[in-house]
């Protein structure tokens, strides 16, 4: 059997063009909205009722096509061709927390939303993106460089946050995801968020009960629940934390492998002992940066995985159920969109995912062994097989 991680590393067809490197950009990026293969599905349901269909099947040729696009270096923001006069446009500096690759589909779809909000790069706005490569330390540089730049509004997402608003306290600053916005003190309260610092919480920990459900549904013999986490980010270590609680409620024997860099992966799964029946990804950029080397090292110790983000099941996972990354993103450009109209980040309510999606795949299941019952392939938003 041919292994799922095994494909040809091609990029993905696009309409867009491509950057050529993906090391951190210093050049001023002129946007072509054009389609993507990577924009966000827009005929599926919005709202709460998450477990439903109609569901999306995505193909052998495409999960290979996406996942040899999410292993390759370059990005997928795109470019245009004109240049661009300085200082007389509003300027978005973007700051992505990994690299273009890994952003694709959210990028795309923040830019499109911005488009249909009447905001074209080169024409009505200037983007200034950068990329720190799942490296911290970067955070802090590409947010100061912002504000010497004396950008309009700053777009971040995750762990990069707590950097930009150390950075400035007068940019607004807008982050796509953010596990917990108030705990990290970020803001005063969701609904009057104060200071300049607004956007879409994240809260990953408030679905790991039902993660572990439909983990469950797939291993009815489930018991050993290993947690990988990077344990140098705070929320991680909560998610980590409750989940551990949740799996020890439902009788599970817990097995915790604790990363701080991507470095410590491998060794991590080394020392995986006592035969885990299932591995609990929590996400984070380090993780992100690394996901396919997660699912390639659980795959080949026969380990079934779940995650919170759909695009490391496209990366090989098994299964994944949280918020949808590119909605978030798309939403991140409703409030870049009002504070470059004159709003101020203090007046806008810090909002909560509203669009959920269960991806399976089923090209994993196979190579593991297992059947999915069809119950739950049901109620997916999306099938790879």
């Amino acid at each position: 059997m041919k292994h799922p991680l095994s494909c040809p590393r091609k990029r993905a067809s696009s309409n867009h063009g491509t950057l050529d490197d993906a090391r951190p950009c210093n050049k001023r990026l002129f946007v072509n909205t054009g389609s993507s293969a990577f924009a966000d599905d827009d005929s599926r349901v919005n709202g709460s009722d998450h477990l439903r269909p109609p569901t999306r099947r995505l193909q052998r040729r495409e999960f290979i096509a996406l996942l040899g696009g999410a292993a390759t270096s370059t990005a997928f923001w795109p470019l245009a061709a004109r240049a661009q006069q300085p200082g007389k446009l509003p300027t978005i500096g973007f700051l992505g927390t990994t690299t273009p690759s890994v952003w694709g589909p959210w990028t795309a779809a923040f830019v499109q939303r911005l488009r249909e909000l009447g905001w074209i790069e080169g024409r009505t706005v200037a983007i200034e993106v950068r990329w720190a490569e799942g490296r911290s330390e970067r955070y802090t540089e590409i947010a100061a460089e912002f504000v010497r730049l004396k950008v309009d509004v700053i777009v971040t997402a995750g762990t990069a946050l707590v950097a930009a608003k150390q950075a400035t306290s007068v940019i607004p600053i807008v982050f796509a995801v953010a596990p917990d916005p108030v705990g990290s003190g970020v803001v005063a309260s969701l609904a009057r968020p104060g200071g300049n610092v607004t956007g879409l919480s994240l809260q990953r920990t408030d679905t790991a009960g039902k993660r572990l459900e439909i983990l469950r549904e797939v291993l009815p013999a489930l018991r050993r629940l290993a947690i990988l986490a990077n344990v140098g980010f705070p929320q991680s270590v909560l998610e980590m934390g409750e989940v551990q609680a949740m799996a020890h409620t439902l009788g599970f024997e817990v097995a915790k492998l604790e990363i701080r860099r991507s470095q410590d992966i491998a060794p991590a799964f080394a020392a995986l002992k006592g035969g885990p029946d299932a591995l609990y990804v929590c996400s984070d950029a380090l993780v992100n940066t690394n996901r396919i080397r997660i699912n390639t090292l659980a795959l080949t110790a026969r380990l079934p995985t779940m995650h919170s983000v759909r695009e490391y099941v496209e990366a090989g996972g098994l299964m994944s159920y949280g918020p949808s990354y590119p909605d978030l993103f798309r939403r991140a450009g409703d409030y870049v969109d009002k504070i470059l109209r004159g709003a101020k980040p203090a007046d806008l309510p810090v909002e909560q995912p509203t669009k959920f999606d269960l991806v399976i795949n089923l090209i994993t299941a196979k190579a593991l062994g297992l059947t999915v019952p069809r119950s739950l392939l049901g109620r997916a938003d999306e099938v790879i097989e």
